[in-house]
């Protein structure tokens, strides 16, 4: 393993280049107009398997975008690491906030990451993330330090919900099978403050329909006179919060975990910097259920926002005219023992019922999530923590995130494996917005430190 940093110094240059080439397909799998790039994205990642040095790698086919899969085998009596990531990424809109094409990659230097930044969509989620370990795998195998057998599944669904998962596990269980899940598709507090993502929210999403006249209708004519879907859906919208920001929806809260007293005081002792916060997001006040802390707030408690919101004319100039529908588009993150088919019940149920009679209301569920919570006492999260003391020399902090990654507790109802989240983005890394980016020296690090939870979890697995 002390060879990690020479190989690191020696590739460096290719390992870059190599990334960015892999950004440089827009592999937006919400966007049918794009399946030929995603389809081509699939095979150059199985290629990058095989130059790794993985024996057997395949394109397995799905209802929807292909899995990647990859292994090396090099002894079946030794424990196995099952690697998830995706190669889809978001939608780069809006794309005149960008300050270069989402899809021409380039390193710019900012005051996070002075060493350089690597600008393009899917840089941190989750391209740049998931390419580090196959170059972490390269090491290991090239120089014959894979201490554990290791095999890779990396979908093209992940940004659209996974919806082809569940029957890609069933079917390739023991295909699949493994001792641990490891995933870098999170982040860690500072690039001097290792984290460990422990826990995860789960997610409902819908989509709101609300339909009054049969047809636009002249503003003047018509307007006050019949109900207008637009006004509607923002009152009913603004409805789903009381004045403590708490949400309305009978019984959402009956099944949330409450953290105890002891837990959220460790919490606590994370670094936050409120002031930092506002300035990094230009916002005069924080804003929240009351009675928790902002960070408390994006990762114990459940929320409810409004993703998008449509309806009537949009175009340049003025058209006075009272649409026919209005939509909107609602995400609602989820903690421990919340259901995402029975939240998206009760908001349906929720939502039909304060409709006035004016209007008709359809709400079409999208995807969802269970949350996920990780065992800190667990072999898999020690050897993570000891990887990161060795490569940062600190002990790195337990931390619950608010993002969903559904296909974690997934893995454990079908596969029956527990899973390590090991991110090395930061929060400033506009995931998901224009101008994502990831920090050469985070994916370089991640390449130094992965190696070494293969070597620890070898290491605790045989002292069992």
């Amino acid at each position: 393993m002390d060879q990690i940093k020479n190989y690191i110094s020696q590739h460096k240059d290719r390992f870059i280049n190599e990334l960015l080439e892999l950004l440089r397909k827009p592999s937006i799998s919400a966007d049918s107009a794009f399946s030929q790039d995603v389809i081509e994205t699939a095979n150059m990642v199985e290629q990058s398997l095989k130059d790794a040095g993985c024996d057997s790698t395949e394109i397995c086919e799905t209802k929807g975008y292909p899995v990647v899969y990859g292994e090396k085998i090099i002894d079946p009596k030794l424990p196995t690491v099952l690697v998830y990531g995706h190669y889809d990424v978001q939608p780069p809109d809006p794309m005149e906030l960008w300050t270069s094409p989402p899809f021409e990659p380039v390193i710019k230097q900012t005051e996070l990451h002075p060493e350089g930044a690597i600008f393009a969509r899917g840089a941190c989620d989750d391209k740049g993330q998931m390419y580090m370990h196959v170059k972490a795998a390269e090491f290991m195998i090239k120089n014959e330090v894979l201490p554990c057998n290791i095999k890779f599944m990396i979908e093209g669904e992940e940004e659209v919900g996974s919806d082809s998962l569940a029957d890609f596990l069933e079917g390739h269980k023991e295909k699949l099978s493994n001792d641990i899940i490891l995933i870098s598709d999170t982040g860690m507090m500072a690039n001097d403050v290792p984290s460990i993502t422990t826990g995860l929210r789960g997610l409902s999403y819908v989509e709101v329909e609300v339909t009054g006249p049969n047809r636009d209708l002249h503003s003047g004519i018509y307007g006050g006179a019949v109900p207008n879907p637009i006004n509607v859906l923002n009152k009913m919208i603004a409805s789903l919060h009381d004045e403590n920001n708490h949400i309305t929806i009978p019984n959402f809260y009956d099944k949330v975990e409450e953290v105890s007293d002891m837990e959220r005081a460790e919490m606590a002792k994370a670094p936050f910097d409120i002031e930092a916060y506002k300035k990094a997001l230009d916002i005069g006040d924080v804003h929240g259920e009351s009675g928790y802390t902002t960070s408390e707030r994006y990762s114990i408690r459940p929320t409810l926002d409004v993703n998008g919101i449509w309806g009537g004319y949009t175009g340049e100039g003025a058209k006075t005219v009272i649409a026919s529908k209005a939509y909107a588009k609602i995400s609602m993150r989820l903690v421990p023992h919340q259901e995402p088919d029975e939240i998206t019940e009760l908001f349906k149920k929720h939502f039909e019922a304060i409709a006035p009679e004016g209007v008709k209301v359809k709400v079409t569920p999208h995807h969802g999530g269970l949350p996920y919570v990780t065992n800190m006492d667990s072999i898999g999260y020690q050897a993570a923590a000891k990887a990161y003391e060795t490569t940062f020399g600190k002990t790195p902090i337990p931390e619950r995130t608010g993002g969903s990654i559904p296909i974690v507790a997934l893995f454990e109802q079908v596969l029956k494996s527990k899973t390590i989240l090991m991110g090395f983005g930061l929060d400033s890394d506009a995931i998901h917005s224009p101008n994502e980016h990831f920090g050469v020296w985070n994916y370089l690090k991640g390449i130094e430190t992965i190696p070494y939870f293969y070597k620890y979890f070898a290491e605790l697995n045989s002292g069992q």
